[in-house]
């Protein structure tokens, strides 16, 4: 069986690999952009499922269709539910809501295992879709962190945070009291744990909550600064490639 993983979070695209691999099925070709992915299905075979995710860093993964003609079957893996009237038009198997479960993964891949050649045009069931479109499917993100504070644990409640962000190797919460705590997760780790409409990963360095933005002021080489209410300790910087993203979760 011929996979590839379409995904423009590295962190994201290797945890799929890996939990693929467990149900012992090998995803060696990663893509992570429209552009690229053109490319790619212009001059590979088509493999025989796609794990697609829907916001790429340049653009939506539909455009991949628009200009190349693909039969492979899709399993789609993403963190908005508002696409799945369009996932539904495609070959899609299954529409996967971030972050992924174990047994909804399996579920899919079965669900893929047990289509015959006769079926290789059959697409997600629409009373599936219309339910997902009425009811969205309620994912359990993280409510709060426990912290170490000298010798005490204190609880800090995620609408408290202002902005998460890496220095020295260290992993720091940034709270509307203006205080710092030492998390024990790296940014990658937090990735399917933070609400992604709360939560934007605006670069390598920094999840900020959209709550927390004052200002948002035009920056160099195509770039954006944000204000936060009371973070001040760092230019906070939208990075080029994550700029049109970043518009988009605005809105």
């Amino acid at each position: 069986m011929n996979i590839i993983i379409i995904e423009d979070e590295k962190p994201s695209a290797r945890r799929l690999q890996r939990m693929l691999k467990s149900l012992d099925i090998e995803a060696d070709t990663m893509l992570h952009s429209v552009e690229e992915s053109i490319e790619w299905f212009q001059n590979n075979n088509h493999p025989d499922l796609i794990f697609l995710d829907i916001r790429l860093s340049d653009g939506l993964s539909f455009e991949i269709f628009e200009t190349i003609e693909i039969k492979s079957a899709v399993i789609f893996t993403t963190a908005y539910d508002e696409y799945a009237l369009q996932a539904f038009k495609l070959n899609s198997i299954d529409y996967l809501l971030k972050p992924i479960d174990d047994d909804d993964l399996k579920l899919a891949v079965d669900k893929f295992k047990e289509r015959t050649p006769q079926k290789q045009a059959v697409t997600l069931d629409f009373n599936d879709i219309k339910k997902l479109l009425v009811n969205p499917i309620e994912r359990e993100y993280k409510k709060r962190f426990s912290v170490k504070v000298g010798q005490h644990l204190k609880l800090i409640n995620i609408e408290d945070i202002e902005c998460i962000y890496s220095e020295n190797k260290g992993t720091y919460a940034h709270t509307n009291e203006g205080r710092n705590y030492l998390l024990d997760m790296t940014l990658d780790q937090l990735e399917d744990e933070l609400e992604p409409d709360v939560f934007f990963r605006i670069s390598r360095k920094f999840y900020i909550n959209i709550n927390a933005i004052k200002d948002i002021i035009s920056y160099t080489n195509s770039r954006l600064q944000i204000k936060l209410n009371h973070y001040n300790e760092q230019d906070v910087i939208v990075a080029r490639e994550r700029v049109k993203d970043f518009k988009n979760w605005l809105e």
